[in-house]
Formats: structure tokens, C-alpha cells, sequence
């Protein structure tokens, strides 16, 4: 560990196992397992990597964190972090490109006159801004007998008699072409 302007520096080659306290910044490069609180800021580079329940003041991830996050101003994940936990904080950021899967609580909000929300506004899941979904490929096309089974019985029925009612007419057979049937028209330029 290193200290820099009030700030303490975990290496890359340091595994901190435990309880950690503090009063200044701190900046993880290496790995802290356990429980991690600060009166400061956490920030977790690139390299590092962070499983533990964390209450900070800040919190900034570039690295990455595998448990809660409690955050007295912000928790910011940067394009290359990754997190999997809660997020507890009254302010959150999370950059396009970051991977986060858990659940952020921002704390109470308040209404006027004391109002209720609907239900479906608290029902409503708060997701973080991802990269483009990508659809998914075209399910294959079923032959008849296929989608019958696929499908409620009621419209297998339905489809049985539309069937029998009109019934696929083969395709026709090619019709040959004559020598003879093949019209040309032919313009002669003179000089």
C-alpha cells in the first residue's frame, strides 16, 4: 500500500482478506475481499477488484465490485466497470458500455401533499442505459402440421377444415416454349 496526496493506493499485487477503515481516499488497483468502509472516496481502477459490502461517501468503478454498494453522495460505474450487487445512493451514474446487474435505491422521494404513487409507478423496474439489444435470430419457419401442434388446439382445428374446405393446389407444371412462339422485332437503320 502507498499513500499519495491523502490518498491510499492498494497495488496490483495486494490481497487485502478483512475489515478495512478509513478516513481518506482510497484507490484499488489490486483485489479487497470482505467489508470496506470509508468517510471518502473508493475508487476502483481497471485492475481492480473489489468483493466486499462497501459503504463510502463516493464511489467510482472502473475495475470491478461483486457485493452492495452503499453510498452516502454518488456511485459512478465508468465504460469498463462491471458490478454485481445492490446500489444504495442518492445519486447514480452508469456509463454506456458499464455492466451492472442488481438493483439501485435512491432513496425516498416526496409528493405533493402527501400524495401516493400509483402502484405501477413503484412496480416499474429502474434499468441502467445498455448497449443496443440485439434481436434475436428469426425463429424457423414450421411446415403446417408443425405450427398445428405448436398452436392451441381450437386453431389446429380451424386450420384442419380451412384445409379440407380449400384444399393447396399443386403448382402447375412449366409450360414448354415453342420454337416458333419467340417474337423478335428487328430495326434496320440506313445511312
Amino acid at each position: 500500500m502507498a499513500t499519495l496526496d491523502g490518498s491510499t493506493i492498494i497495488g496490483e499485487s495486494i490481497l487485502i482478506n478483512g475489515s478495512l477503515n478509513g478516513d481518506e481516499d482510497l484507490t484499488v488497483r489490486g483485489r479487497v475481499e470482505g467489508t470496506l468502509t470509508l468517510t471518502r472516496t473508493l475508487v476502483v481502477e481497471p485492475t481492480g477488484i473489489v468483493k466486499a459490502e462497501v459503504q463510502v461517501k463516493n464511489c467510482i468503478i472502473a475495475g470491478v465490485v461483486v457485493g452492495n454498494v452503499t453510498a452516502s453522495e454518488s456511485v459512478e460505474i465508468t465504460r469498463e466497470g462491471r458490478m454485481v450487487g445492490d446500489i444504495n445512493s442518492p445519486r447514480v451514474i452508469i456509463v454506456d458500455g458499464a455492466s451492472f446487474r442488481g438493483r439501485i435505491d435512491m432513496g425516498d422521494f416526496d409528493l405533493p401533499h402527501g400524495e401516493r404513487p400509483a402502484r405501477s409507478a413503484l412496480a416499474r423496474p429502474v434499468s441502467a442505459p445498455s448497449r443496443p439489444a440485439m434481436r434475436a435470430p428469426p425463429a424457423p419457419l414450421l411446415s403446417r402440421p408443425a405450427m398445428a401442434r405448436k398452436e392451441e388446439p381450437k386453431v389446429a382445428e380451424k386450420l384442419e377444415k380451412t384445409e379440407k374446405a380449400f384444399p393447396a393446389k399443386p403448382p402447375a407444371p412449366p409450360v414448354p416454349v415453342g420454337v416458333g412462339t419467340v417474337k423478335r422485332k428487328v430495326i434496320v437503320r440506313r445511312k
